[in-house]
């Protein structure tokens, strides 16, 4: 007998077309209460969510992601790495301060927050939704820190557009598991591995037979296409990670 879980994981694919129904209010609590029993770092719970209701604040999100489909969505969450609230219940001593301010507790923070985000999906997706998440929030992350009124050791690590899905897209072919799972140790791969090359064929078929957005493109190109991009665009992050009161 097939595991529902199982096949809810193995059928995800990224929806970013939705109904104009909304989310009701028992849909919201019961996507937060499937992120709250999500893994934790050590029991600190080290983020918050945050849901975006207000339109003039969705427009906003939708001209820094440059994705305006969002304002389309049943609900936006935008899920946040935070140490404020742990901060105010711990002693004010320097060793607190320290752990607080640290790069263990920033990375603890936004593991987190991601574990949270594929709860969240995953247990949408069991009820018949559909969702994106969406890095693109940090195009600019002193503009969502000032749009959220983010207090300090508080960070925007990643938004999820849900709703009800207008449309089942194609599922992405994903990486052969011999290029990503390994034994031991890691191996190094070759552009002339003949896994690899059977693999940009498998994404070449697939841009061709897509319902939508037919092109010519491998995985190698798509890769090559995705670094070339400006590294100025998010140049703010580590700026406003250094404001937000860490690693100094």
């Amino acid at each position: 007998m097939a595991s529902p879980t199982l096949t809810t994981l193995q059928n995800h694919r990224s929806v970013r077309k939705f109904t104009s129904e909304p989310l009701t209010e028992a849909e919201v609590a019961t996507l937060i209460d499937a992120a709250q029993h999500a893994a934790t770092s050590t029991f600190s719970q080290q983020y918050s969510i945050i849901s975006i209701t207000d339109p003039a604040k969705l427009a906003v999100l939708a001209d820094i992601t440059g994705h305006h489909w969002l304002e389309s969505a049943g609900h936006y969450f935008v899920m946040i790495a935070d140490q404020y609230r742990n901060q105010s219940l711990a002693p004010n001593d320097d060793t607190t301060q320290a752990n607080l301010h640290s790069l263990d507790k920033l990375l603890a923070g936004i593991f987190d927050a991601t574990i949270a985000t594929e709860a969240i999906v995953t247990a949408g997706e069991s009820l018949g939704l559909g969702s994106t998440i969406m890095g693109s929030i940090l195009n600019d992350v002193p503009r969502l820190i000032s749009l959220l009124d983010l207090p300090e050791l508080t960070l925007p690590v990643l938004g999820i557009a849900i709703g009800h899905p207008a449309e089942q897209p194609e599922q992405k072919p994903r990486l052969p598991q011999q290029l990503m799972h390994f034994t031991n140790g890691y191996h190094v791969l070759s552009p002339a591995d003949q896994v690899l090359q059977s693999y940009d064929q498998l994404v070449t078929d697939y841009y061709h037979q897509r319902g939508t957005h037919q092109r010519d493109e491998t995985f190698t190109h798509h890769i090559a296409t995705e670094l070339s991009r400006d590294p100025q665009q998010r140049a703010g992050i580590l700026t406003s990670i250094h404001q937000q009161g860490w690693l100094h």
